[in-house]
C-alpha cells in the first residue's frame, strides 16, 4: 500500500469537512461513528488501501472538523459527502464503507446519489431509531456532554461502542475510543449528538429500493444493534448480505478484530468484480 497521507478541508452544507487521503486507485470513502474519528480505521486501512485510493472522513464535531451550531439532519450529512466528491473530482463510484454514522450515511447516500456508489458496507449501523433504554440513556447524555464534556463521560461511550469491561479485556480498543470521544470541537460534537442520535430515522423503508450492493455487518455481541433486525434489513434489500462478525458494541469489530473486518469487506469487493 502506498502510505503517502495527504489532508484537505473541503466546504460542504454540514460546515468544513477533514479529509486524510491515501495511496492511489479506486476511491474508497470511509466515515465513522459518532463520539469517535476516522483514527478508528486506522488499523484496516493498510489492507483495504492495497491497490485503491482512501478517503478518510471525519464527520461534523468529531476530529478537525469542526461542524456547525445548529441543527442537521442524516440527509445532510450525505449531501456533505456528495458535495467532498465534487470538491475533489472523484467521478468514479466509491466503495462506501461506512461505522455506525458512517453507515446511515451511505444509506442515505446510496438512496439519494446511487451513481456515486460502487458498492456499500455499513458495520454497526441499526437501520431502526433508538429505542426504548437506549433513548433514554441518550437523552440523559446528550445534555450532560454539554454540561460536564467528554472526559466525565467516556467510561459510558466506551462501554457502548467497545463493550462492557472493554477497559479491562480490551484496553486498547478502549483507549482508542476514550481518545477520539475526548478529541474534536466540543461545541460541534454536541450539537452532531443532538441532532443525529435523537433524531436518527428510521432507514428499514428506503432499503427495499436501494440499488447497490450492500454489506451489512453486526458485531455479535453489540447489545445496541440487534444481529437479527441487522440480518432481516439485508434480506430487505435487492442486492443485500449480513455478516455478523466479533464485537460488543458499534466500533469493537474495527479495534478487536480487524482482520475479520477487512475479509470480509476484500470478499465482498472482490465478489462484485467477478460479476
Amino acid at each position: 500500500m502506498d502510505t503517502k497521507t495527504t489532508s484537505t478541508v473541503v466546504p460542504t452544507a454540514v460546515g468544513p469537512i477533514k479529509i486524510r487521503r491515501i495511496g492511489e486507485g479506486p476511491p474508497v470513502f470511509l466515515w465513522h461513528s459518532m463520539f469517535v474519528d476516522s483514527e478508528t480505521f486506522d488499523l484496516v486501512t493498510q489492507e483495504l488501501g492495497d491497490g485503491r485510493e482512501l478517503f478518510l472522513v471525519d464527520g461534523p464535531g468529531h476530529g478537525d472538523s469542526p461542524g456547525p451550531r445548529r441543527l442537521y439532519s442524516l440527509q445532510d450529512c450525505a449531501t456533505a459527502a456528495a458535495q467532498v466528491m465534487d470538491a475533489l473530482q472523484v467521478a468514479a463510484p466509491v466503495d462506501w464503507v461506512g461505522n455506525a454514522w458512517g453507515g446511515h450515511v451511505g444509506l442515505l447516500l446510496a438512496d439519494s446519489f446511487p451513481a456515486r456508489i460502487r458498492t456499500l458496507v455499513a458495520i454497526g449501523t441499526p437501520a431502526y431509531p433508538l429505542q426504548g433504554a437506549d433513548r433514554r440513556k441518550t437523552a440523559l447524555l446528550v445534555p450532560l456532554y454539554r454540561i460536564l464534556g467528554p472526559r466525565p463521560l467516556s467510561k459510558v461511550v466506551v462501554d457502548a461502542l467497545v463493550g462492557q469491561g472493554s477497559a479491562g479485556n480490551a484496553p486498547s480498543a478502549a483507549s482508542v475510543v476514550a481518545a477520539a470521544f475526548q478529541r474534536g470541537d466540543r461545541r460541534g460534537k454536541y450539537w452532531a449528538m443532538r441532532s443525529l442520535m435523537l433524531r436518527r430515522p428510521d432507514l428499514r423503508p428506503l432499503l427495499p429500493r436501494l440499488q447497490v450492493p450492500t454489506l451489512l455487518m453486526a458485531g455479535r455481541d453489540d447489545a445496541m444493534n440487534d444481529a437479527g433486525e441487522a440480518e432481516r434489513a439485508a434480506r430487505s434489500l435487492p442486492d443485500g448480505r449480513f455478516v455478523p462478525v466479533t464485537g460488543g458494541g458499534h466500533v469493537a469489530p474495527l479495534l478487536v478484530a480487524p482482520a475479520e473486518v477487512t475479509r470480509n469487506i476484500l470478499d465482498f469487493w472482490a465478489a462484485q468484480g467477478d460479476r
